[in-house]
């Protein structure tokens, strides 16, 4: 997915931020933003935050929907570099085209995730509804390590993950349970189903940093309630987490990593580890360079996404937070 706020600006993340040393409950309450060519899908995004840029690897999250609507989501040809997408669903149909070749539809509970590597540009589409749908999802980037920013671009789609009652395991190691999703820092991410009226505990990785946020329903953390919207972050040193729901079926994301200890720059569509990289990644997808190729099956109703204009002053690397 583009990320298409109005005044684009820069975005930075890196590795000056002390990793804490004790847990801790820290709510980002995130704001709206709207994407698309015809800019018809608002998103709620948590991360990055002004106070806390990354969480592990994870550095960007949108969360969308639940919304009927009858006109489909339609995020025309961008480019990405040197990160991963992760798209999920827990409603809904979309429709992916890149520059590779690669064309699948997935739906709710199939994992869809994009190793953007050097370069490459892709689309995304919900399916023209006859009549009204619903679409419920989460995209999510993953900032990816100096040794292979530049890797060859792919997608992979993964149908079926490791689940039980109440956890589908997206990406990484939980419980003796591993997901077949490519990773290139170490992660996680969960999806918890969970019924009212329920207390649930599931261990966590005590050197991962991690965050939660409620897709539907209504949890408690530790006495902190959170309802849908913000991201909860949870610090590290955490073996356990304790779940509390009211009287709804609560869904909620749980992502987490090692501290990502490296510099990067994030702008627009693009991580890059300077301002000289960016400035060339955007000529180049202006310039219809062959290194983010061609997207082909997109039917959307926009056009290929010009890049906004560079920044007036030069972007800089800087810590995991201002």
């Amino acid at each position: 997915m583009s990320n298409l706020d109005q005044n684009p600006t820069e975005t930075t993340c890196g590795g000056t931020q002390h990793t804490p040393t004790t847990p801790t409950l820290e709510l980002i309450h995130g704001h709206n933003v709207a994407l698309g060519g015809t800019r018809n899908t608002t998103v709620h995004r948590t991360l990055p935050d002004r106070t806390r840029r990354m969480i592990g690897a994870w550095c960007f999250n949108d969360h969308y929907g639940p919304h009927p609507t009858t006109t489909p989501m339609d995020v025309p040809p961008h480019p990405h570099t040197g990160l991963q997408t992760i798209s999920w669903l827990i409603q809904g149909t979309i429709h992916h085209n890149d520059s590779a070749d690669h064309h699948q539809t997935f739906t709710a509970g199939e994992l869809a995730i994009m190793t953007a590597g050097h370069g490459i540009s892709h689309s995304e589409q919900t399916t023209t509804p006859q009549t009204p749908t619903t679409v419920h999802g989460y995209q999510l980037w993953t900032a990816l390590p100096d040794n292979t920013r530049n890797t060859t671009p792919r997608f992979d789609h993964h149908p079926d993950l490791p689940t039980d009652d109440t956890t589908t395991l997206i990406i990484g190691t939980h419980n003796g349970a591993t997901s077949p999703a490519p990773t290139h820092t170490p992660l996680i991410a969960l999806q918890l189903t969970l019924p009212p009226h329920t207390t649930h505990t599931t261990p966590l990785e005590p050197d991962f940093e991690h965050g939660i946020t409620t897709a539907t329903g209504h949890a408690t953390i530790e006495h902190t309630p959170l309802p849908p919207g913000p991201l909860l972050y949870l610090g590290t040193n955490r073996t356990q987490l304790t779940i509390t729901t009211t009287d709804q079926p609560t869904t909620l994301l749980l992502i987490g990593g090692q501290p990502f200890e490296e510099h990067i720059v994030m702008w627009w569509n693009l991580i890059a580890r300077d301002h000289d990289e960016i400035a060339t990644a955007r000529t180049q997808w202006q310039q219809h360079h062959p290194r983010f190729g061609t997207v082909t099956g997109y039917t959307g109703h926009g056009h290929r996404l010009p890049a906004p204009p560079m920044p007036t002053t030069r972007l800089k690397p800087r810590g995991r937070t201002r």
